[in-house]
């Protein structure tokens, strides 16, 4: 018999989804007939997985330690989660449960079918290395920049963690900020609004007018405030916040009102100095209010470094 003492930062899920994550090496059907048949508990009783768990909980494994190896498998401490010495993202803010860094271009967000590496493979390998995985929790990270766009990433180290970016992402409450450098010369500041449209066979979006006022936003809604920081011969750099997070979205954008990006060759821009990926940086977080748990974050703002 294996036994986990429930802890404050695991806390909150529900017990079948802890599960899954603690014993990686098991399906759902394995895991919802060991709890059918009382050969995992949860406080010495049957639970149907759909508990909340709460700090202290007590679950035991009525395996041999064969199976319960078996299961448990190796997770995120696997063999082949690759080095990084000398090739790591540069970490803006770390706490206990969640850390904001700095992604290259050129680095993906999340793994894809490419096999290339991805920011997610770094904080894997950073938290192995600090010996800072949680059981039953698999650091991951929160949001997502094109692979050719740099700047800062936020990433959940714990399942508290998790849930706190997860709603202030959602509700929109985290100010989102980019510097971007446009082709043409831009006045002033702006705010637009549009539908946004994708077509998943070339990756690639379109963002058309709402061409009638509604009650609710539509389907697709995007908005996407910017403001001129300074004219730069043919082109203009802008301060840009994001309010709606879809992919694609400054980009295409700025592209529908006749600017594309310096160096966005997908959107209509023309190469930059030599590069033809897009000009842009997520160079600022601004954390909104907060009380409780979180505290220690309210009002603070996060800035990458970025080329002026």
């Amino acid at each position: 018999m294996q036994e986990v003492i429930v802890e404050k930062k695991q806390s909150g899920q529900r017990l079948d989804k802890y599960l899954k994550k603690y014993l990686p090496a098991a399906g759902s059907g394995f895991i919802y007939k060991m709890l059918r048949k009382k050969n995992i508990t949860l406080n010495a009783v049957k639970s149907d997985g759909s508990d909340i768990l709460a700090e202290g909980d007590v679950i035991r494994f009525y395996f041999s330690d064969e199976t319960f190896a078996k299961m448990k498998g190796t997770g995120v401490l696997a063999a082949d989660i690759p080095a990084w010495a000398g090739e790591e993202p540069e970490i803006v803010y770390e706490d206990e449960d969640i850390l904001i860094m700095d992604k290259p271009a050129g680095l993906l967000s999340q793994s894809d079918k490419s096999g290339k590496r991805s920011a997610n493979d770094w904080l894997l390998y950073h938290c192995r290395e600090k010996g800072s995985i949680n059981e039953g929790f698999r650091p991951s990270v929160c949001n997502r920049l094109d692979t050719n766009t740099s700047g800062l990433l936020m990433c959940a180290k714990t399942y508290a963690g998790s849930r706190f970016l997860s709603d202030i992402i959602k509700d929109h409450s985290l100010r989102k900020f980019y510097m971007a450098l446009a082709e043409g010369r831009m006045e002033g500041s702006a705010v637009l609004e549009g539908i946004w449209h994708k077509d998943e066979k070339n990756n690639k979006v379109r963002i058309t007018a709402i061409t009638a006022p509604a009650d609710e936003k539509p389907e697709g809604y995007v908005k996407t405030a910017y403001r001129v920081v300074e004219k730069r011969d043919s082109y203009t750099l802008l301060e840009v916040e994001l309010f709606t997070g879809k992919s694609h979205q400054i980009r295409a954008h700025l592209a529908s009102i006749g600017h594309p990006l310096a160096g966005d060759i997908k959107y209509g821009g023309h190469p930059y100095k030599g590069k033809s990926t897009q000009y842009l940086k997520a160079y600022k977080l601004v954390f909104p209010k907060i009380t409780g748990g979180f505290e220690r974050l309210s009002g603070k703002e996060f800035i990458a470094k970025w080329e002026q």
